[in-house]
């Protein structure tokens, strides 16, 4: 007759987690990767552009919203140097949701990255037409305008966003602008329009020591007097009283 076998529970107990987490630590479930492919001869290239193509269509069909996986179709279409399918694809993207940044971010990099310059710019036209209030269609804007040595567009383009009255580090990307560019007037310029509609303790002290930075203390004396006039007094900080005071101090040591 066959013997009994001990039924009691082990001592020590293995749950069903444990042996998922040891087998996932020893390989034991990993899925084989798909084989590289190498392809040789251009019909060979057409014909994996071709089912490729189908497998992004298909899950397009599935997943219309998924904006990821239109970006990724889309920057797909740009290695293959099919940059009109690529083009085709974003604007596709687009209509699903113009409102989604990533789009227009992506769409605006793979031209620039390929040298499309007036594609790009392009983009970023319509970019911040339709999303004015999105600051990075802007910082990317000008930065590429920079970069290729555009300074009056670039110029342009900031003038264009500051009517929009951005937030403060918008304002300090122009004025850092115009100082790389040694115009130290439009600089000052840029300062006064700031303080104008952000009549902030923050700004008047930003304002104040870059003209101190500049050894122009007579300007910064009478920027601190101006903040005790035109900035409200519910938003003067102590920040700003203590700043003016050690300007004072230290005026001293300039005088």
């Amino acid at each position: 007759a066959l013997q009994v076998k001990n039924r009691a529970p082990a001592p020590i107990q293995i749950t069903a987690e444990q042996l998922l987490r040891e087998a996932n630590d020893r390989g034991l479930e990993e899925q084989p990767k798909a084989p590289k492919q190498f392809i040789t001869d251009v019909e060979e290239l057409k014909l994996y552009q071709q089912n490729k193509r189908k497998d992004f269509e298909d899950q397009l069909r599935r997943q219309r919203q998924k904006i990821g996986l239109w970006c990724k179709y889309g920057l797909w279409e740009a290695i293959q140097k099919e940059f009109e399918r690529s083009r085709s694809v974003f604007e596709r993207a687009i209509e699903v949701d113009y409102r989604n940044h990533v789009i227009w971010l992506k769409y605006a990099e793979m031209e620039m990255k390929n040298k499309f310059i007036n594609h790009a710019r392009n983009i970023w036209e319509r970019a911040i037409t339709l999303l004015p209030r999105v600051d990075v269609f802007w910082f990317k804007y000008t930065y590429m305008e920079e970069m290729i040595g555009a300074i009056n567009e670039t110029r342009a383009v900031f003038e264009r966003w500051m009517k929009w009255e951005p937030i403060d580090h918008c304002w300090y990307a122009y004025i850092k602008f115009e100082l790389r560019q040694h115009n130290i007037d439009n600089a000052r310029s840029i300062y006064e329009q700031y303080i104008t509609i952000y009549p902030t303790s923050k700004a008047y002290i930003k304002y104040a020591k870059f003209e101190v930075k500049l050894s122009n203390y007579d300007l910064a004396r009478k920027i601190y007097e101006r903040s005790l006039v035109e900035v409200h007094p519910y938003e003067r900080s102590i920040d700003l009283y203590i700043s003016f005071a050690q300007f004072e101090e230290k005026n001293k040591e300039y005088d």
